[in-house]
């Protein structure tokens, strides 16, 4: 096996497993926390942990989407192509929900003036946690796939 072909097995790990993580961690531990809290203490709360993750998270997802394509381009096994194609959807997968679900909440969440929460506001909580379950779930499933694929070499 390559120098390339072993970091990139390194890279995609260290990138699915810190997606699978983050999410995972945001769904035992944040979400709930969030969910506990009155409606202006949730914009504040959204507003302030969504500064660095916003930014940064895409950045990793797609980098480690591109990085399984590549390796997947590069390997000659089926099994562990297989594998690593089925890693890059699933990422494919977060990517998606992110941008075309969690995302667009967000943005009306940090919109929303803390001091002023309409009595008719439609909570976006439930709807937001059920989209970032699914992604937590594809990222889970993309680390699986990625550490299976690299165990298979």
């Amino acid at each position: 096996m390559s120098a390339v072909t072993e970091a990139l097995h390194v890279l995609v790990l260290l990138g699915s497993g810190t997606v699978a993580g983050v999410l995972f961690a945001v769904a035992l531990s944040t979400v709930p926390a969030l969910a506990a809290m009155t409606p202006d203490r949730y914009v504040q709360a959204h507003t302030l942990l969504g500064r660095n993750w916003d930014p940064t998270m895409p950045l990793i997802v797609l980098g480690t989407t591109l990085l399984d394509l590549w390796l997947a381009f590069r390997t000659t096994a089926s099994t562990p192509r297989a594998l690593i194609v089925v890693a890059a959807v699933c990422l494919l997968g977060v990517s998606v929900v992110s941008h075309f679900r969690n995302v667009p909440i967000n943005r009306r969440v940090h919109r929303t003036d803390p001091a002023a929460i309409p009595t008719d506001w439609a909570d976006p909580r439930p709807v937001w946690r059920r989209w970032h379950l699914l992604r937590t779930a594809l990222a889970l499933v993309a680390f699986t796939a990625n550490s299976l694929a690299v165990t298979a070499f």
